[in-house]
């Protein structure tokens, strides 16, 4: 069984069998098909590990486009963009003005420089410059949640702070996000930051360790119950073989192609996911 499902099936269970419902309380989210409140199920605080040195944490109870997911990881991270016309995919055109730009968010915040002792850097070269010439610093860390452009942001950063450790030769990180919605889009953030250890540590000479992933409010959508409750049944497959093309020695030669899985093998995918806006 892949470790990755494992996690995902029991934090699913904890959230439903222990979770705090939202019925009652004033919330932002509404269904766009009834404009009525999209309540929810959650939990407080959790904490989910992955060892990248064991295996790479994608779901097979239902496939996560990793080609997608890269797709974005390197747009925020490596073409520190904010507009959507330097996206493959749609899924950020509900957050785009008519030039495609999300504001002062994610990739913005990632390529702002700033001032240290060394030099300009911005949040990932600074990040880079640490891990090659100052590996063992506690301070290797990035943050997107600007409270001085949030106000410019068409959406407020989920994910929004990463924080790096070097244990030996590995390389192991802590994902802090504000929200999650757990159908839709905690695997999709756990592969995305597991692919950007990869190509730190590739980049910088280490091996992979381990990617913390601390949710704040980690909650499962009133309509999705049924739908998680049907996909945490199902019985996973063993975790498939992450290939990085060992060529790339640069963080910002990496393409999406670079990154294959090897024996990927899936449940089917859950459609028509009703969606809160």
């Amino acid at each position: 069984m892949s470790k990755a499902d494992k996690i995902f099936i029991d934090m699913c269970r904890d959230i439903l069998d222990n979770g705090y419902s939202s019925e009652g309380q004033e919330i932002r989210a509404m269904w766009e098909d009834t404009n009525e409140p999209a309540h929810t199920i959650k939990k407080f605080a959790v904490v989910n590990r992955y060892d990248l040195s064991e295996e790479f944490p994608i779901l097979t109870l239902r496939p996560t486009n990793l080609k997608n997911a890269v797709d974005e990881l390197l747009w925020i991270w490596q073409k520190k963009s904010n507009n959507v016309n330097d996206l493959n995919s749609h899924i950020w055109d509900s957050w785009a003005d008519e030039e495609g730009s999300i504001g002062k968010a994610y990739g913005y915040q990632i390529g702002k420089k700033h001032k240290y002792s060394e030099g300009e850097f911005d949040q990932i070269d600074r990040v880079i410059y640490d891990l090659k010439h100052n590996p063992y610093s506690r301070r290797i860390m990035t943050n997107i949640y600007n409270h001085e452009d949030l106000n410019e942001m068409n959406l407020y950063p989920c994910a929004y702070s990463m924080t790096f450790n070097v244990t030996g030769n590995k390389l192991n990180g802590i994902l802090n996000q504000r929200s999650n919605d757990i159908l839709v889009a905690n695997n999709w953030n756990v592969v995305q930051y597991a692919i950007l250890m990869h190509m730190l540590a590739q980049v910088c000479g280490f091996e992979v360790g381990e990617l913390v992933h601390v949710i704040a409010d980690a909650h499962i959508y009133n309509r999705h119950i049924p739908l998680i409750e049907e996909m945490i049944s199902r019985k996973p497959y063993k975790a498939p073989k992450l290939k990085i093309n060992p060529d790339v020695k640069d963080f910002y030669d990496f393409k999406v192609e670079d990154f294959v899985l090897e024996d990927y093998e899936t449940h089917e995918q859950i459609k028509k996911i009703p969606v809160a806006v």
